[in-house]
């Protein structure tokens, strides 16, 4: 029996074709367009663009000022689950900072990383305080959920978002004394 090359080197190409196209549209229809489509309706975001891979799902966002950070996260974790999985959720947010913001930031932030590695969240607030009575026009706030570590500053001009990774309590078992 005879192989014949023509109609052989067809059917790989067309199978190829049809695997990887399918793959595409699976992947636009089931994950990406419904995720664009969650991230597009949540309030706060002006515009969002995810990106999947293997093990996190990393959306770029834009936010307008009055956007709350942990109902952004929970909206888009809550809605997206199906689309997420078990990939880690991170977002990243369009750098509208300035200067001023970032100077406050660095500031802070040897407080806030002692704060999160000693896992201290409760003098998170307290440093939120502390920048806004020493830097007259930042408005500086924190919020935290099971997950993360929320903070938001402003100036009159720009807005500044972060998002930081808690690790929370694990309570083990007590031993027999």
């Amino acid at each position: 029996m005879k192989i014949r090359l023509i109609p052989t080197v067809l059917t790989a190409v067309i199978s190829a074709g049809l695997l990887i196209g399918g793959w595409y549209v699976h992947r636009s229809v089931a994950t990406v367009g419904p995720l664009e489509r969650i991230v597009a309706e949540t309030p706060g975001v002006i515009a969002g663009e995810p990106v999947i891979d293997r093990s996190s799902v990393t959306i770029a966002l834009k936010l307008d000022r009055q956007a709350n950070l942990r109902n952004i996260y929970d909206t888009i974790a809550t809605k997206g689950e199906d689309m997420i999985g078990k990939r880690e959720l991170k977002l990243d947010f369009e750098d509208n900072g300035s200067k001023e913001l970032d100077d406050v930031w660095a500031s802070i932030l040897f407080d806030i990383a002692q704060a999160m590695d000693h896992r201290n969240y409760a003098e998170i607030p307290e440093t939120m305080k502390d920048v806004q009575a020493k830097h007259a026009g930042i408005e500086a706030s924190s919020e935290m959920d099971d997950v993360n570590v929320y903070i938001t500053l402003k100036n009159s001009k720009s807005v500044k978002h972060i998002v930081l990774p808690r690790t929370p309590n694990t309570i083990g078992a007590w031993p027999n004394v």
